[in-house]
């Protein structure tokens, strides 16, 4: 038998598979397909103090090996994720799961933690200061280190749950950011979030997407987010959630290895509704293959 349990932060969860913010909804959607519970949590929808509607479409461009989305965190608000989603979700899923909050100003960040901390089964708050598809908020704060401390300890200040920052890839040092999270009292860091980019049609001379410019995610983007992660877990000493490009079970081992606590699946989910699914499912084989008895034993075995 393999053990596939892992502590992220405090929470122990029954294995490190993780459903990435934007790519899994509220996760109730899922539960009508699989039984959500055999992930080990999920990260629900990007959360913003009031409901938006998003950016204009079209809002999604394919490419080889991964994809462009410029949804602009759609979502129906605090208020409403409180009263509509999240209810939904405690009734097919028993574990605790990561509340990913987005702002556009510091008390943003700080009003939609402190509705959300009440809520018992939020186990981490995940804080996107990376979201490269709106103007404004986002990854203007995760672009530059002071910024994102900044972000981190108002957040900090209203909240004892733990708190994961979400850094952008879109940056020379990943690390002094990572860094100055954990110095304004970070939990743990999550990387990567999608890397800039955009596609141009052909036949209309224009960029696909109506905003021009997208996140780019998929299997292309693995190879930087475990550079990424390798760096960040040789700089700080608080856990890292590892995320971009995970398909299979051996990129989560790889994804641990460099340093991840946790992985998060993204993209696979949007081409395979049971990409994660599968992918706890064949964690003990992978495990097993490569003679993994207890999963926390590899963290950061790369280094």
């Amino acid at each position: 038998m393999v053990n596939t349990k892992i502590s992220l932060c405090g929470v122990e969860i029954k294995n490190p598979i993780i459903p990435a913010s934007g790519t899994f909804g509220f996760g109730y959607e899922f539960a009508e397909i699989y039984d959500i519970n055999v992930l080990g949590s999920l990260s629900f929808k990007g959360t913003t103090l009031e409901p938006r509607f998003g950016n204009p479409t079209p809002r999604i461009a394919e490419c080889s090996e991964g994809l462009l989305n410029a949804v602009g965190l759609q979502n129906p608000g605090v208020d409403k994720v409180l009263s509509e989603e999240l209810p939904k979700l405690k009734a097919c899923f028993t574990d605790p799961v990561m509340a990913n909050v987005s702002g556009f100003s510091l008390d943003d960040y700080r009003e939609t933690v402190q509705k959300l901390d009440a809520e018992d089964q939020i186990g981490w708050f995940e804080i996107n200061v990376s979201c490269p598809n709106v103007h404004g908020g986002g990854m203007s704060f995760g672009t530059d280190p002071k910024a994102a401390a900044s972000v981190t300890a108002e957040v900090r200040k209203v909240t004892k749950k733990p708190v994961i920052m979400k850094l952008t890839p879109n940056v020379t040092d990943i690390v002094s950011i990572a860094k100055a999270c954990e110095e304004a009292g970070a939990d743990g860091i999550s990387l990567i979030n999608t890397l800039l980019g955009m596609r141009i049609d052909l036949k209309t001379k224009k960029p696909i997407l109506a905003n021009k410019m997208g996140g780019f995610s998929g299997p292309a983007i693995m190879p930087v987010a475990l550079r990424m992660i390798y760096q960040v877990y040789d700089a700080v000493k608080i856990p890292i959630v590892g995320m971009g490009g995970v398909s299979t079970a051996e990129d989560v081992i790889e994804m641990m290895l460099a340093g991840a606590t946790a992985v998060e699946v993204g993209a696979a989910n949007l081409r395979d509704p049971f990409a994660s699914k599968k992918i706890a499912e064949d964690l003990p084989r992978a495990m097993e293959k490569y003679g993994i008895t207890d999963l926390k034993s590899i963290i950061g075995g790369a280094h």
